[in-house]
């Protein structure tokens, strides 16, 4: 079997931690999947060079959805609390595989009524309108006045497609490593 990709690598998982956590959020993946262990803020913090609190924010943030974990141990000597974190791998997969699936199902239902309707706009593109709705404002803009012209959207059709397929191709993806995590 050939070797999977490591899991911050993919853009999807890019854009969804840092949607959740800031731009920085990827390098906190990267960091814990290269130490494969628990490892302590204090050590993201020193290894992406940012401060602790910069850290922990993230961290916090990724913890409020259940991506991130810690260990709280107290230093006697000094009284101040350590913390150990721990990055869930499978909850991130999942929570991606719901989000894809959230938007494939709105790219579907875009797509069916792209074929279902055809569609009216003026040249400045204020409003787009399916014919009955284009018919009953007899085929002129109530924005701008100008004349409504057919748009052809099967283009905008056959790209929703390709962006179905794109995303269900690493919904799979995303399953079978979530399979080989159990």
């Amino acid at each position: 079997m050939a070797k999977r990709k490591k899991l911050y690598c993919y853009s999807t998982v890019k854009s969804f931690l840092e949607g959740l956590a800031g731009k920085k959020a990827p390098q906190l993946l990267q960091i814990y999947e290269k130490t494969n262990s628990p490892i302590k803020d204090e050590e993201m913090a020193n290894k992406m060079k940012l401060k602790v609190t910069d850290i922990r924010t993230m961290l916090n943030r990724l913890h409020y959805r259940g991506i991130t974990n810690y260990q709280k141990k107290r230093n006697k000597k000094t009284g101040w609390y350590s913390y150990t974190w721990h990055i869930d791998r499978k909850r991130i997969l999942e929570l991606i595989i719901e989000k894809q699936m959230e938007e494939i199902e709105k790219l579907e239902q875009k797509k069916e009524t792209e074929e279902s309707y055809s569609f009216f706009s003026c040249k400045n593109n204020c409003h787009e309108f399916p014919f009955e709705i284009a018919a009953e404002y007899q085929f002129k803009c109530p924005q701008c006045g100008k004349e409504l012209q057919y748009i052809d959207n099967k283009k905008r059709t056959r790209e929703a497609q390709k962006k179905i397929k794109i995303m269900k191709k690493e919904v799979e993806e995303f399953k079978q490593i979530l399979s080989e995590t159990q």
